[in-house]
């Protein structure tokens, strides 16, 4: 069942990037619903206006669109341009990425390297283009697409496990910086979710089992009521945050040994003691 359409005034405008269609659409529509206007970004210009009109329609909200390829820097370009400039822009939701399953010996460089001009490279540079509006601004939400695969690099492709450790680390040390000066950062952890990210992937959805797939609806109700909890990371389908808190806290306890100025005893190669004169 939908949610019940909120009628606030306007808080705001969201830009959602790879809005058309998938866990994309479902942030504009659920987004519009909080009482946001939207800008909507994707390269497919049919799908991205089918589903403004829809959200529009649904919601009475104001609904942009702006066809961009962000796997282009000079497209890439416009959009920074736009969350720069528009001070209206309270939220930015760094959805738009591509993933694979092809092993690295298989996989063709050139899609590789696609992909983390778009999972990493305009991901960084649009954060980067709407963070300082928001600090001056005293407040704004940035939410970053992830992936389980982040913290499973074995599941699917190296590289694209790669790119999404990256919007990780990214997202906690934005928070880290951030948090203090009124900027809210969630990076969101979905597991298999029925979109064509699959097809594209190399994987085919109906390949996968279904006791692992969950709806493109669920995955954002539960990313946006983790974002209601305060969480910094969302995994949708994690039933005990205390799992990911003890992931968290076993990596903070290496902390005070990752940097010392001798190499562990256990290497055997520390510099002798000087001999006594």
């Amino acid at each position: 069942m939908l949610p019940t359409p909120i009628t606030t005034p306007p808080v705001g405008r969201a830009l959602i990037t790879g809005a058309s269609g998938g866990m994309g659409a479902v942030y504009a529509d659920r987004l519009a619903r909080r009482g946001f206007d939207l800008i909507l970004v994707a390269r497919n210009s049919a799908r991205l206006e089918a589903v403004a009109a829809r959200v529009a329609d649904a919601t009475g909200r104001q609904v942009e669109t702006l066809t961009s390829d962000l796997r282009r820097a000079d497209h890439v370009d416009d959009i920074e341009d736009r969350l720069r400039t528009d001070e209206r822009i309270a939220m930015l939701v760094n959805n738009a990425g591509v993933g694979s399953a092809t092993p690295l010996l298989q996989a063709d460089i050139g899609t590789m390297r696609g992909m983390i001009a778009l999972n990493v490279e305009a991901l960084t540079r649009l954060t980067y283009a709407a963070a300082p509006g928001f600090v001056a601004r005293g407040g704004g939400t940035i939410i970053n697409m992830a992936s389980i695969a982040a913290i499973g690099p074995e599941i699917l492709n190296g590289v694209y496990a790669g790119t999404k450790a990256f919007v990780v680390a990214l997202t906690q040390s934005l928070h880290h910086e951030l948090a203090s000066r009124g900027v809210r950062v969630q990076a969101v952890l979905p597991g298999a979710v029925a979109t064509d990210f699959w097809d594209v992937s190399g994987a085919p959805l109906a390949s996968l089992p279904a006791g692992i797939v969950m709806s493109t609806e669920d995955a954002v109700d539960a990313a946006l009521a983790g974002f209601d909890q305060g969480e910094l990371i969302t995994l949708p389908s994690l039933p005990d945050p205390a799992d990911w808190q003890a992931y968290e806290d076993a990596r903070r306890a290496l902390f005070p040994n990752l940097s010392r100025s001798e190499p562990a005893a256990r290497f055997g190669v520390g510099r002798a003691p000087a001999a006594a004169t």
